[in-house]
């Protein structure tokens, strides 16, 4: 993906957008929000921070990261 400021990434995603697990419970807890609503763009920040910087992902940066978790690469 190009270049972005994480700092000012979060103008590309409409706030009404961001998603969360509904395993975060009501207070968010530890948890990150999601953003599918830019076409080919995925955002993805900090539940507790809502104006923290946002990391951007392109689709096929995303589907790895996806495909990666799914398979059980990031357990400890």
């Amino acid at each position: 993906m190009d270049t972005y400021d994480p700092r000012t990434a979060s103008q590309i995603f409409p706030a009404h957008t961001w998603q969360r697990s509904k395993a975060c419970g009501p207070n968010g807890a530890n948890c990150v929000e999601v953003n599918l609503s830019t076409d080919g763009l995925v955002g993805l920040r900090d539940t507790k921070l809502p104006h923290s910087p946002v990391l951007v992902f392109d689709n096929a940066e995303w589907d790895a990261f996806l495909s990666s978790a799914q398979a059980g690469q990031f357990r400890r």
